[in-house]
């Protein structure tokens, strides 16, 4: 039987600008279709489904409509409120739910939102399972003879800061951190678990009303993180992204640390330990530089496609525990599997042992060099060959000092080109000429 073609699910689930790309109906349709699939594929008269949002003002809205949809399909429903997007992977194993639904747009502006699914095994849905749920969403089933109920999933968030606590044994006394929470999902739980593990903690960004999410803060913008680090006593700082499943980290001079340097670290460290099960996996948008350390601390490197999901099929396959993304989505699957900001900063600090953030780094970085063109068709750029002849030009000019990579977002209407070159003006020239190019090419 052949999979269905996915159009509405990207790399990241639905997502998109609320009132055209996503709306109440859409949702409504999302929940009912993911519902039906699980009465479909594992009998489940009545499956349990859990919802959990970020800050955005219109959370409230998609998540009751998502729930009104769960509820026609005979599904009940269990409100989690305002958690980090891991918090759903850890919150599906623990209570057994059968799947946990998560409205969220992450790192976008707060007029885009998004769902994402996860199925009970905490892990997002597989590409051929959305396939399946899309399609629902275009031929809807008839509703369930008796509907299910909505209710609060009372203490949920003690329960999510439980899981780490209980994971992450760290006496983190006499450390000062500064928390930049991006006005989104972390937003009260990051400095709980940082000060119940003994740290003086200074927040950034918590005060969300709906539209502040990751507006000049968070991950996208580490500007306000890193002035407020090199100003203050703190040793580093950390900053999450809009949903919490991503974390960039700033030295105590306020200089940054990307995902690929922070699994480096913990890579290294691990694997100096002899803790590091297998290798690490890791997309092809890591700079050469983290694969260049990798050769040289003899820890095996695996290359996916962008998204964390690929990254975990890749773990997955070898049994590896280690992987991520350079944008801060880092997986350990001993502790979930997804990512998780708060969990991947405990976990950097794991690795540092009380050590230096700056003097521990153990990867040169290539000068690299990213920009997203705005295209009106992401998936045209397929077919534009002038494009591609110039993108194996370029690469086998840099052969052995460099490369381009170029991809079409898939949560988003951009086409993204990135060059890594010997040195930061010739990435950002053979950057911008090939971004020119696909601007030309896509109108």
């Amino acid at each position: 039987m052949s999979t269905p073609t996915r159009t509405l699910f990207g790399t990241d689930g639905v997502r998109g600008r609320v009132g055209e790309t996503l709306d109440a109906s859409l949702a409504l349709a999302i929940g009912r279709a993911g519902t039906s699939s699980l009465r479909n594929s594992r009998g489940v008269e009545h499956p349990r489904v859990l919802i959990i949002r970020d800050t955005r003002e219109s959370g409230p809205m998609l998540e009751a409509a998502l729930a009104a949809g769960i509820a026609e399909a005979g599904g009940e429903v269990y409100l989690g409120g305002v958690l980090p997007t891991p918090a759903a992977a850890l919150l599906s194993r623990h209570h057994g739910f059968d799947m946990a639904a998560v409205v969220s747009a992450s790192h976008n502006p707060f007029r885009d939102n998004g769902i994402k699914l996860f199925g009970g095994d905490g892990g997002k849905l597989d590409d051929a399972t959305e396939a399946g749920v899309e399609a629902l969403i275009y031929e809807p089933p008839a509703p369930a003879e008796v509907p299910g109920r909505i209710q609060e999933l009372r203490g949920a968030e003690e329960d999510y800061l439980r899981a780490l606590e209980s994971h992450f044994r760290l006496d983190l006394s006499g450390l000062k951190v500064v928390l930049d929470c991006a006005n989104g999902a972390t937003y009260r739980v990051a400095g709980q678990i940082f000060q119940r593990l003994g740290a003086k903690v200074e927040l950034l960004a918590v005060e969300p009303d709906g539209r502040n999410i990751n507006d000049g803060c968070g991950s996208t913008d580490l500007t306000l993180l890193s002035e407020a680090v090199a100003a203050s006593d703190a040793s580093l700082g950390f900053a999450f992204d809009g949903d919490g499943d991503r974390v960039l980290a700033v030295d105590a001079e306020g200089k940054p640390f990307d995902g690929d340097e922070i699994i480096s670290l913990v890579a290294v460290a691990r694997h100096s330990a002899g803790t590091l099960a297998g290798g690490v996996a890791v997309t092809v948008m890591s700079n050469y530089g983290f694969h260049q350390a990798m050769k040289e601390n003899g820890v095996e490197v695996a290359v996916t496609s962008v998204g964390d999901r690929y990254v975990l099929e890749a773990l997955r396959d070898r049994n590896w525990a280690l992987g991520g993304e350079q944008s801060g989505h880092i997986i350990s699957t001993d502790y979930a599997p997804t990512g998780d900001g708060i969990a991947a900063a405990l976990m950097l600090l794991e690795a540092l042992g009380g050590c230096d953030l700056a003097a521990s780094r153990v990867m040169e970085k290539l000068p690299q060099k990213l920009v997203n063109v705005e295209v009106a068709d992401r998936d045209a750029i397929a077919g534009a060959e002038p494009v591609w002849t110039e993108v194996d030009r370029l690469n086998a000019e840099l052969e052995g000092e460099g490369r381009v990579l170029l991809r079409p977002s898939g949560t988003e209407p951009l086409v993204r080109v990135m060059a890594e070159a010997p040195s930061q003006e010739r990435a950002e020239q053979i950057c911008e000429s090939l971004a020119g190019l696909v601007r030309a090419e896509l109108g």
